[in-house]
């Protein structure tokens, strides 16, 4: 099978995967407990989600390690677990992908604020967090990075960096936006031109946007990534709409058919790997990739 970045540079559109802890809550998970310790208390489950993914049409499963830096997991009591959770969650996802598809290592913000943007974290030991995290997920067989959901520009490129100095795979690098009266911004104000620039600079080979918008904004904020950064490949994750409460629930309202209908935008606009974030299913996915296959190959990346 070609690579991951070989696929995309030929000029096709791929499918990632969608929500994971939407599954892991809707299994049991409660609040307190480390979704990451789930592959090893659980890992019939969190791999039966990929499996599910994976027969939806994706060609890429993320690891079920969003937070599994030491800082995140110091939080339920298991920072000596780093290691062990992070390397089974790769493992997993492996299992449920076989020769079907590829294993994008999931890498979330570790919560803390660097000492540069006013909080009291050295880069030093951002960086060894994240070295830590990838270095496991990479044992366990994973074959790109996925650095996702960051706000901070500075966070953002120590984790590329570690994922570059770490291991030899391909490093995917999304931030989340928000829409303000200026435009899209990062939670730290980084604009998506700014962010994919500093992503890139820092080393990353994919760059993109997950979480935080529906697939109509993700269009918009696809458009300013490309216009910045002609020929590098673009990931766009998006949520099934907004979250609203309904009847103490979270609901996410976009169906399958509302999201698998902007997908043909969404391509035009520049996304070279499309799926979705948090309330998205299966059957997002199977929708979103029915639309991608109706939709022309791209040209070759250059």
């Amino acid at each position: 099978m070609k690579s991951l970045l070989e696929r995309i540079a030929g000029g096709e559109i791929l499918i990632s995967d969608g929500a994971m802890g939407t599954f892991l809550v809707a299994q049991g998970l409660k609040p307190g407990v480390s979704p990451e310790s789930w592959c090893v208390a659980y890992p019939e489950i969190v791999q039966a989600i990929a499996e599910s993914y994976i027969a939806a049409g994706a060609d890429i499963i993320e690891t079920n390690s969003f937070g599994g830096t030491f800082y995140m997991q110091r939080e339920f009591k298991l920072a000596d677990k780093v290691v062990e959770f992070n390397s089974a969650a790769s493992r997993l996802a492996k299992a449920a992908v076989g020769v079907n598809g590829y294993v994008a290592a999931s890498v979330g913000p570790t919560g803390q604020i660097l000492e540069d943007e006013g909080g009291d974290a050295s880069p030093d030991d951002i960086y060894a967090a994240f070295a830590e995290q990838i270095a496991a997920l990479a044992a366990g067989g994973a074959d790109a990075v996925c650095i996702e959901t960051m706000s901070s520009k500075l966070e953002a490129e120590l984790a590329v960096k570690a994922a570059k100095t770490t291991t030899t795979l391909p490093v995917i690098c999304t931030f989340t936006f928000d829409r303000k009266p200026t435009g899209f911004r990062t939670m730290m104000g980084v604009t998506p031109a700014k962010a994919a620039l500093a992503a890139i600079a820092a080393g990353a080979d994919i760059v993109g946007a997950n979480c935080g918008n529906g697939i109509a904004n993700m269009i918009e904020i696809t458009r300013e990534i490309r216009a910045a950064t002609p020929g590098i490949p673009i990931i766009i994750q998006a949520n099934a709409g907004s979250p609203t409460l309904v009847n103490g629930q979270t609901v996410f309202a976009e169906t399958p058919e509302d999201m698998a209908s902007r997908v043909a935008e969404l391509i035009e606009a520049g996304a070279n790997i499309i799926g979705g974030c948090c309330g998205t299913t299966p059957r997002h996915i199977a929708a979103i990739a029915e639309a991608a296959t109706r939709t022309a190959h791209r040209p070759a990346l250059g």
